[in-house]
């Protein structure tokens, strides 16, 4: 009689519905951050900034007109977040991975938060005045400075003020370049951009939201609500960020398992028992983490899982 075949022990597939909650669970102190985060970045909005003195002999440099943003506040959430989550999602539509959807969002999130607390915090701290600070100062164009030091005497409106010194960086460029900038990694993870077959095309799907980001950040020197400095701060400040968070979550693009999440290939590698025939005794589980035949077979189907996704099919 012949042996019986080998039994496979691939992982099962992490859609959703079966792994969503398990990956959520592990993470759960991440999204606390998270929260975290957004209540820090709250109350860095909330209080007031540093007042830099401001003399009659800077004013030629502060003297801009008061324009309207370009690119309004509430629109810059909704291209730096809200769009490159629908095109996380819909890339989950299409690959059902629960570990890729989750890390990728979440480190969005970190990625944005974790500049955006950092942009309010350098603002508070440098209190360095916007180019149409004059006419926030005095908006009747009627100017009034203290008679010894020299300094402005402001008779404005108070918020309009408070504004006024939040100059450096600039939080529009910070967050377009740290939301735009993570999604062009994970773009480029996605596209296999840096695998050397020269594919151009490629490139220019990555450098996209990049260049978003850099017309986001012009425009702000355009409308006169920050100085090239500020701006030039925000977008490297905001790339930085989105390079640690994307690296802290997936490989590197450029290489072989640079398109699913670290989490992913843990699971395949150690799926922790699910779908397979668990061992009973601690000698066969150490057999197993020591290169016995069972940790054999499942580093052949991981490999084979990850030929398989290399080649766009899904794993079975």
């Amino acid at each position: 009689m012949p042996p019986p075949p080998p039994i496979r022990l691939g992982p099962p597939h992490p859609y959703l519905k079966t792994h969503g909650g398990k990956v959520a669970t592990v993470h759960l102190f991440d999204w606390v951050v998270l929260a975290l985060l957004v209540a820090i970045d709250v109350g860095l909005n909330l209080i007031e900034p540093f007042h830099r003195f401001v003399g009659k002999d800077m004013m030629a440099d502060l003297r801009y007109p008061m324009k309207r943003n370009t690119v309004p506040v509430w629109a810059v959430p909704i291209y730096a977040v809200i769009g490159p989550i629908i095109i996380i999602v819909g890339i989950y539509m299409k690959r059902r991975n629960v570990y890729d959807m989750h890390h990728a969002i979440l480190g969005l999130l970190f990625s944005v938060l974790i500049t955006g607390v950092l942009t309010d915090a350098i603002k508070d701290g440098v209190g360095r005045p916007r180019p149409n600070f004059f006419w926030r100062c005095f908006p009747d164009g009627v100017p009034k400075y203290d008679n010894i030091t020299g300094g402005v005497i402001c008779h404005g409106v108070p918020s309009v003020i408070k504004e006024g010194h939040k100059s450096f960086p600039s939080g529009h460029s910070s967050w377009s370049f740290a939301g735009l900038g993570f999604l062009s990694w994970y773009l480029a993870g996605k596209i296999k951009a840096f695998d050397r077959r020269g594919h151009v095309a490629k490139l220019c799907i990555v450098l996209l939201p990049l260049l978003l980001a850099a017309m986001v950040a012009v425009s702000r020197v355009d409308d006169y609500w920050h100085h090239w400095q500020d701006v030039f701060a925000g977008g490297i400040l905001g790339l930085v960020v989105a390079s640690f968070c994307y690296l802290q979550f997936f490989p590197p693009p450029s290489g072989e398992q640079g398109f699913w999440p670290h989490a992913y290939f843990e699971h395949i590698l150690n799926p922790e028992g699910e779908g397979q025939v668990q061992s009973t005794t601690n000698s066969n589980h150490h057999q197993s983490l020591s290169g016995g035949p069972v940790a054999m077979e499942m580093r052949s189907t991981g490999q084979e899982s990850l030929d398989s996704i290399e080649e766009g099919r899904r794993a079975r």
